[in-house]
């Protein structure tokens, strides 16, 4: 079995289009995309609503979510850091975990090839 490792971005809604572009155009073909809230060094902003300020200080990000094995995970972390960064806070994060088991609830598949496209 191929070493599995789970790569997470989380970075500006506005970035999601390209950054999805970019990694199908690597190969990378299955992840999951959640819309989150986050605070970093942004650390938020205030409004005002109705005369009274509000201290807004979770921003709405978009998390990427997927697990490569034939893949390098440095190209993905290359790809992602060249479509995302744009030199200013707020740029997002990318964390990398290693993966001990998938499985494939249809067939039962486990291991890397419940991750691999079996018509590839």
């Amino acid at each position: 079995m191929r070493k599995m490792t789970k790569i997470e971005i989380i970075t500006r809604p506005g970035k999601l289009e390209e950054l999805k572009e970019a990694l199908n155009s690597i190969g990378v073909a299955g992840m999951t995309v959640s819309q989150v809230y986050g605070c970093g060094l942004q650390k938020g902003h205030t409004e005002v609503y109705r005369g009274t300020e509000y201290a807004i200080n979770l921003l709405p990000k978009v998390k990427v979510e997927t697990v490569v094995c034939e893949i390098p995970v440095e190209k993905v972390l290359a790809t992602a850091q060249k479509v995302l960064k744009t030199g200013q806070i707020g740029d997002g994060k990318i964390f990398v975990y290693p993966i001990e088991n998938a499985v494939r609830i249809r067939t039962g598949e486990e291991g890397d090839i419940a991750i691999i496209d079996p018509k590839a």
